[in-house]
């Protein structure tokens, strides 16, 4: 597990591009038939990914948790964002799809990771936070037929905003918050831009009380997403490619421009989760 510590605005300001790279861009997440973790003090988050292809991956504790097992303290939410796989749970076998998710509640012990087909291996993208309880643990569709353990995504948590014109025409897909999917504080949900729009997160927003870190995918190869971060009047930026993800402390904005459309995941820790609390930053202000 690789470990990264906060981090102030005030240095920020002064960071090389291979510095802000550093601390805050993650890479290399989807390693064939690996596990791969990136722990940040930041709220305390943890950031990974499980790529089983040809064998079955657990996830465990490691030295960096101090714990028995990964979820004594903490809580996760999954996303897979590759080939239908299987989540096996204490036991219980979960059947995950192409872009559906689960949360798994604190107090899980035996966590396990399969692809369907190792020809179209799973991709699962992980987001884990502290825990104070325990939350149910439920396989989340985005659509589909309600089912025991299944949670499906309410209308309402579909929010499709932007504009062609403005160059953000998105649908929001919120997986993980209150009213929906139970947690302790982690959010998270994906946001798809339509074809012709490059824009996410615009007019851009800080939030002071919540960190979130961002999962760049379906981007071609040749293609490049710029997120922008840093405070509202010390802005910067680092070029994004295909199933790479940033880490956005809460001081900082959060926003991107592709270029051509994409799809991201955001996850959201911090001290609550009321998801409209943001603190705008209107376009003729930012620098």
């Amino acid at each position: 597990m690789e470990l990264r510590t906060a981090v102030s605005p005030r240095d920020v300001k002064h960071y090389t591009t291979d510095r802000l790279r550093e601390e805050f861009l993650i890479q290399g997440l989807f390693t064939a038939d690996e596990i791969k973790l990136v722990y940040s003090h930041i709220d305390r988050i943890i950031t990974g990914a499980a790529t089983p292809v040809n064998k079955k991956l657990e996830l465990t504790a490691g030295e960096e948790l101090r714990a028995e097992y990964f979820l004594q303290r903490r809580e996760m939410g999954v996303i897979n964002i590759g080939g239908a796989g299987k989540i096996t749970i204490d036991g219980r076998v979960y059947h995950v799809a192409h872009k559906e998710g689960m949360y798994i509640g604190m107090g899980a012990k035996e966590i396990f990771f399969e692809s369907e087909d190792a020809k179209d291996p799973a991709k699962f993208y992980l987001n884990s936070a502290p825990a104070h309880r325990t939350c149910p643990t439920v396989l989340i569709k985005p659509e589909g037929t309600p089912q025991d353990g299944v949670v499906i995504v309410k209308k309402e948590n579909k929010v499709e905003l932007g504009s062609l014109e403005e160059a953000n025409h998105r649908t929001i897909c919120k997986y993980i918050l209150p009213g929906q999917v139970e947690s302790c504080q982690l959010e998270m949900g994906m946001t798809k831009l339509e074809p012709g729009s490059v824009w996410n997160t615009m007019p851009c927003h800080t939030h002071d009380r919540r960190m979130e870190v961002y999962l760049y995918f379906d981007i071609p190869e040749d293609a490049f997403v710029m997120h922008y971060m840093g405070e509202p009047q010390e802005t910067r930026h680092i070029v994004m490619r295909n199933e790479e993800a940033v880490i956005s402390p809460s001081w900082s904005i959060h926003s991107g421009c592709g270029s051509q459309a994409y799809t991201f995941i955001w996850g959201m820790v911090g001290e609550n989760q009321d998801f409209d609390d943001m603190d705008g930053v209107e376009n003729k202000d930012l620098r």
